[in-house]
C-alpha cells in the first residue's frame, strides 16, 4: 500500500513537475516569440525609416529636376522681359533728341511765315542764322561736335577724299584744301566722315 501510495505520489509529482516545466517552457517560448516579434518589428521600422540608396538617388534626382525647371522658368522670364525692354527702348531711343529739336521746328515755321510778309532780306537772314545757332547748341548738348578739316593733314579715319587738286604751295600737299560736306563726331566717335578735297 505504501508502495502504491508512493507511486501515485511520484506520478503526481512528475505530473506536477511536467506541468510546471510545460508552463515554464510555454512562458519561455512566448517570451522568446515576443522578443523575436519585437526585434523583427524594430528591424522593419529601421528599414522603413532608413531609405535605401535607390530611394536617396531618386529624391536627389527629383530635387535636381525641380531646381532645373525653376531656373529654366526664371531664365525664360528674364529673356522675355529683356526682349520687351529692348523693343520699347528702340521705339523711344531718339525721343529726347526729337523733343529737344521741336522748338527749332517751331522756329522754322515762324520764320517761314515771316518770310511770306518780309520785304527785306537782312532780317530773314538774321532769323535763319539764329535758328541755325539754336540747332547747333541743342545738338552740341547731346554730344555732337563739328570737325574742323580745312588746313589739317588728310586722315583716313576722319576724312573721305573726293578728289585731289594741285596744291598751290608745297606745305599744303597732303592737306585738306576744301570741305564739301562737314564731318561730325558724337561723344568723340565719328558718325559722319568729312568729304574733302586734298592737295596733291
Amino acid at each position: 500500500m505504501k508502495f502504491n501510495d508512493m507511486l501515485k505520489k511520484k506520478k503526481k509529482e512528475n505530473t506536477d513537475n511536467t506541468e510546471n516545466i510545460n508552463e515554464v517552457d510555454n512562458e519561455q517560448l512566448q517570451n522568446e516569440g515576443l522578443e523575436q516579434a519585437q526585434e523583427t518589428e524594430a528591424t522593419a521600422t529601421e528599414t522603413a525609416a532608413a531609405p535605401t540608396a535607390e530611394e536617396k538617388l531618386k529624391d536627389e534626382l527629383a530635387q535636381a529636376n525641380d531646381k532645373y525647371l525653376r531656373l529654366y522658368a526664371e531664365f525664360d522670364n528674364f529673356r522675355r522681359r529683356t526682349i520687351k525692354e529692348r523693343e520699347e527702348a528702340r521705339k523711344t531711343e531718339g525721343k529726347d533728341v526729337i523733343v529737344a529739336l521741336l522748338p527749332v521746328l517751331d522756329d522754322f515755321e515762324r520764320a517761314q511765315r515771316a518770310m511770306d510778309k518780309a520785304t527785306e532780306v537782312a532780317p530773314v537772314k538774321e532769323g535763319v542764322t539764329l535758328i541755325q545757332n539754336k540747332l547747333k547748341n541743342i545738338l552740341g548738348q547731346k554730344g555732337l561736335k563739328e570737325m574742323t578739316s580745312i588746313g589739317n593733314a588728310f586722315d583716313a579715319d576722319l576724312h573721305e577724299a573726293i578728289t585731289n587738286i594741285p596744291a598751290p604751295t608745297d606745305d599744303l600737299k597732303g592737306k585738306v584744301m576744301d570741305e564739301m560736306e562737314k564731318g561730325y563726331t558724337l561723344n568723340d566717335k565719328v558718325i559722319r566722315f568729312a568729304k574733302v578735297v586734298v592737295g596733291a
